[in-house]
């Protein structure tokens, strides 16, 4: 009677994932450990495995997005109420999202067991930028940006690698483009060679311009290792450009 109840979730295994901190840096590699506690039975675990997780609007729903998955240890046995521990390495992809506005993430851990309610751990962590895109909002900083909203959506098209993409809105609040922009929407796509930013500038176009959405202009940028003073020199050229 154990083992029927182990397999629909009652008295099995439970796993959970112990990061030494819950604040993350993209880029980062964190070290943690995975406690496996045994049930009320013995249990075959064919595997442990992890995913990075966030939600993403698309036009008609919100869906969860993987941001990576991976998963360590060859099968092993847990027998009742025994105690495993498994050290792992957790790499956070470079172009993980930065948890700000509605953008959220967490990691999944789940035991992999044949014929049973797969046992899994949720952790919510807290992400911060790499340091590419760490100057850049430095830099928009500089200039007088500060950030209204964020949020994680259906990438538009085959513009972008992934399904979903993280859009952050700024307004300028001071600085050069204070009164002249509406707002600007930033699409950071950091790797480990750089930092591509494409840039919806919203100019002041007046009720007409707004209707036609004419006062909406687009335009890329790439960045690799600039300064703070770099990278604001090449936005107020390219911003002012186009507004």
């Amino acid at each position: 009677m154990k083992r029927i109840l182990s397999r629909v979730g009652v008295g099995s295994a439970r796993v959970d994932t112990v990061l030494p901190k819950t604040t993350l840096t993209a880029g980062e590699s964190v070290e943690a450990e995975v406690h496996v506690e045994g049930g009320s039975t013995e249990q075959e675990v064919d595997a442990i495995y992890f995913a990075l997780l966030t939600r993403y609007k698309t036009d008609d729903s919100t869906r969860t997005g993987v941001i990576d998955k991976f998963q360590v240890a060859d099968p092993f046995t847990i027998g009742p109420d025994e105690e495993k521990t498994f050290p792992i390495t957790i790499d956070v992809p470079v172009d993980t999202p930065v948890t700000v506005g509605r953008t959220n993430v967490w990691l999944e851990t789940g035991l992999d067991i044949d014929w049973a309610v797969d046992p899994d751990d949720k952790d919510p962590v807290q992400i911060d930028p790499g340091p590419q895109l760490s100057t850049f909002l430095d830099a928009l900083d500089s200039l007088g940006f500060t950030l209204r909203t964020a949020k994680c959506e259906k990438a538009p098209g085959s513009i972008f690698p992934g399904k979903f993409v993280q859009e952050l809105e700024f307004v300028p609040h001071s600085g050069p483009f204070s009164g002249k922009l509406d707002e600007l929407e930033v699409v950071p796509t950091e790797t480990q060679n750089g930092l591509e930013v494409r840039l919806e500038i919203d100019r002041r176009g007046g009720l007409l311009a707004e209707m036609a959405d004419i006062d909406e202009r687009w335009t890329q940028l790439s960045f690799t290792n600039e300064s703070v003073s770099q990278i604001e020199s090449k936005l107020h050229t390219e911003i002012e450009r186009h507004a």
